[in-house]
């Protein structure tokens, strides 16, 4: 049977065997640009911007000025040289360059915020590893002119409480400009970035300058909020700000019990959502909680660190989304926010970045097909007709 086939083979003319070598390089090059690059486009190519509750009153002019469209997303962990494998950062890195790059040219937002855990060594890498990761960084998140990014702080990038130092808050802060207490206005629109990590409220070093920002912050915003004609001499010398609510922007979420009332195809798995959440590790401090709403009274508070997805009402009326990780490493199906913000009002909707298993799904479909066709190509297949033919014949003659 062997030498048959291997006959069968040597047979074929060269310009047919070139053929076909040729056919299968093309299937296989299609699958890989299909898989690799085109999908992103396909997939993203169906989120669009949200639409604000006036956005029907708008003029078209009015709508593109004073609308602030921006994304958010959290969670990266590029993975650093010790646990990180070479063909797992590989993969990785390259998901999230073509899923970004892919968004930046088609959705073209104002803005893009990372809420957090950039890297998944930060807090212990060296120096020339850090540098590394962030050369990384810097090529798989690059923005043009037109788009600003803003990044803060996570616990992965300086560390927990525990294991944060100056040093590595300052490393942070000097590559990404980042400061805790940091206000973003941009159209009218206040952010407040907060380092979250460092609202441990102990009294260290690090948690005592960030919250000393916050605090003057506060009062600028609760100043500038006050109407023209109030009186007030605390406010007679401080800077006025733009008098919208602001939105606060930080890793950990506000203190919550749990993920129990979460719902969504991107929340927590069942078996996870009613573990309970430990303070200051998993979420914020009831008090450190209550001080960032008592302070800045935020209409919107945007968040990560869960890596799933989370939407909750604190005083019972400020949102607090928990945005998913935007890494394949820590999902199948990870996402980003998009935000149609104004001073205002705003509308968010979340876009969903290609589901892994499908990608996975696709390869294995295309690989037996491959093979099928190589099969039938050397005429190694046996049809089911030529096959029951053989049994039937073989039995007659027992």
């Amino acid at each position: 049977m062997l030498s048959s086939s291997s006959t069968t083979v040597k047979n074929l003319p060269l310009k047919k065997r070139l053929c076909f070598l040729l056919k299968l390089v093309c299937f296989v090059s299609s699958v890989l640009i299909f898989c690799e690059f085109l999908i992103y486009y396909v997939v993203i190519f169906h989120c669009q911007w949200p639409e604000l509750k006036g956005g029907a009153r708008m003029g078209k002019k009015e709508t593109s000025s004073s609308v602030l469209k921006a994304i958010v997303l959290a969670d990266t962990h590029l993975l650093g040289e010790i646990k990180g494998h070479w063909l797992d950062k590989l993969r990785r890195e390259w998901q999230m360059e073509r899923s970004f790059q892919t968004a930046l040219w088609l959705l073209q937002p104002d803005i893009v915020f990372i809420l957090g855990d950039v890297f998944d060594e930060g807090k212990w890498s060296s120096p020339q590893a850090w540098a590394d990761d962030v050369r990384r960084f810097r090529k798989m998140f690059k923005c043009p002119v037109s788009t600003e990014l803003a990044v803060i702080v996570g616990n992965h990038d300086i560390g927990f409480h525990y294991e944060m130092t100056t040093y590595k808050v300052n490393r942070f802060e000097k590559v990404f400009n980042f400061t805790s207490g940091k206000l973003i206005t941009r159209k009218g629109i206040n952010f407040v970035i907060v380092n979250s990590v460092a609202m441990e409220g102990d009294g260290c070093a690090v948690c005592r300058t960030s919250e000393a920002k916050l605090v003057a912050l506060s009062h600028k915003l609760n100043c500038s909020q006050q109407k023209p004609n109030h009186s007030n001499k605390r406010c007679s010398d401080v800077e006025k700000l733009p008098p919208s609510e602001p939105i606060l922007l930080q890793h950990y979420p506000l203190y919550r019990k749990s993920d129990a009332e979460c719902s969504g195809e991107d929340s927590a798995p069942p078996e996870e959502k009613n573990i309970p959440f430990k303070e200051k590790y998993d979420v914020l401090s009831r008090e450190a909680s209550q001080k960032l709403i008592w302070w800045f009274h935020p209409r919107l508070i945007l968040s990560g660190h869960t890596h799933s997805a989370c939407e909750v009402l604190h005083a019972g009326k400020i949102p607090e989304i928990s945005v998913p990780s935007f890494s394949w490493r820590n999902r199948n199906n990870p996402s980003f926010i998009m935000g149609s913000i104004t001073p205002t009002d705003f509308s968010l909707q979340k876009c969903f970045l290609p589901y892994e298993s499908r990608v996975f799904a696709i390869y294995c479909a295309a690989g037996a097909l491959l093979v099928i066709l190589i099969l039938a190509h050397f005429q190694l297949l046996t049809p089911p007709f030529y096959f029951a033919q053989r049994l039937i014949s073989k039995h007659k003659a027992v």
